[in-house]
């Protein structure tokens, strides 16, 4: 080794210094490091420190905090589950408003349900801008995320459960990963179906558990309304469509005299209203929309006064809808006479900001702010088309009184002739 030949050489003092040196490199290293890892396992499975500890059962155990955000320090991205209000928020250097936390009795603290990649776990303000997770030992993680309840709008349970199994309606870290927020009264952690085991990052550990809690949404809703729906004018769009030929009908003139013929055409049809929703809507439970109903007027989208519709399995308002025509037609002797009724089809799209108002099972009331798009299809009024009258193909002809000027005696009487076989009949 070529450290040992020149120890000789050099003085303690600056052996030490050199000693210094070389652990500070190495801390620094360890702090630049993004997922920290810890020494140190426990077979026990019980956390040593908490052993005796009781949970303080006089503080709310799930609640959601408010902060505002002071100042932009990395881009920020949002992941909604299961279109819920819940998401998960990446960490901008402060807390998001509606922030989900649990007190933990165990501590005597507030803990916020944070995840690092897919693994669940707890924020704690105090220990820094890290996210503290489970995998083999307690890691902490940077960048994380933080799980928000947009406006408390979801309420929000712990359900008991154990061997990996979840309750409907779990909160997950990712879509598929079968990673689930769980907790025990040590603290926060993740429930691994895979593995089926709970497990708790504490104090520089990771410890296992069969028996947690679970955190789920309550969907136990009564009823919901949509009101104080607001169409966006300025961004909406219009397709026309190509006319629709609905009936066509031709009239013939068989008789040597001018016929007026009246003909009336009735066509029946569904026209469709859709309200889309980027908030996931809870089906099952009666949804009322009170809204107005846009419509071209004149090249301009107008806004109808409020109707309300009812619906249990959709947003789609489907109505039977039967334009009547009457056509009236004075047909030339011989001749026959085409029409047909022609309708118009406008397609109109908006997008549109809302209130839903959502009531539970107990009682209980939310209410948040949803955007969506509205579509459907504007049938305009039925125009009657009338083609050029054309002469019958086989026809018979109508008689004619044919009459002669005053000619010799000579001359009339082969003209008299001529007329008595081509002025018989006429068309």
């Amino acid at each position: 080794m070529i450290f040992p030949v020149f120890i000789s050489h050099i003085h303690l003092p600056v052996l030490l210094l050199l000693i210094l040196l070389i652990l500070s490199s190495a801390s620094s290293h360890d702090i630049e490091n993004t997922t920290q890892q810890k020494d140190g396992t426990d077979s026990s499975g019980i956390p040593p420190t908490a052993v005796n500890r009781l949970m303080q059962t006089n503080l709310p155990v799930l609640s959601v905090h408010n902060f505002r955000q002071k100042r932009q320090v990395q881009s920020s991205s949002v992941v909604h589950i299961n279109g819920t209000n819940l998401m998960w928020v990446t960490w901008n250097s402060s807390l998001p408003n509606h922030s989900v936390s649990l007190y933990n009795g165990d501590t005597d603290r507030v803990d916020y349900i944070c995840k690092y990649k897919c693994d669940a776990g707890f924020y704690m303000p105090s220990k820094g801008p890290y996210c503290y997770y489970p995998s083999a030992i307690e890691n902490r993680g940077f960048p994380f995320e933080i799980l928000v309840n947009k406006d408390n709008f979801e309420i929000l349970e712990w359900k008991a459960d154990s061997y990996g199994s979840v309750p409907k309606n779990s909160v997950w870290t990712c879509s598929g990963k079968q990673i689930y927020v769980g907790k025990n009264h040590y603290g926060l952690g993740k429930v691994s179906t895979k593995e089926k085991v709970f497990y708790l990052p504490y104090n520089d550990k990771e410890y296992s558990y069969n028996n947690y809690e679970v955190l789920t949404i309550n969907e136990n809703v009564i009823s919901q309304t949509i009101y104080n729906v607001r169409y966006n004018k300025d961004h909406s769009k219009v397709f026309k469509f190509p006319p629709e030929v609905m009936h066509e009908a031709t009239i013939s003139n068989h008789e040597c005299y001018p016929v007026v013929k009246t003909e009336t055409l009735s066509k029946t049809y569904q026209v469709q209203q859709r309200w889309d929703f980027t908030f996931s809507i809870k089906f099952g439970a009666k949804i009322t929309i009170t809204a107005g109903i846009p419509s071209i007027v004149k090249g301009t989208l107008e806004v109808s006064t409020e109707v309300q519709f009812q619906f249990t399995t959709g947003t789609t308002v489907t109505e039977s809808m039967t334009d009547t025509a009457s056509v009236e037609l004075t047909v030339p002797p011989n001749h026959s006479c085409k029409f047909s009724t022609v309708r118009r089809k406008e397609k109109v799209e908006t997008s549109f900001t809302a209130l839903l108002r959502r009531t539970y099972g107990d009682g209980e009331i939310h209410t948040t702010s949803i955007t969506g798009t509205y579509d459907s299809i504007q049938v305009g009024k039925i125009q009657a088309v009338v083609d050029r009258c054309e002469l019958l193909v086989e026809f018979k002809p109508c008689p004619v009184q044919c009459k002669s000027s005053v000619m010799s005696d000579d001359v009339n009487l082969v003209f008299l002739l001529f007329t008595s076989f081509s002025c018989s009949y006429w068309i």
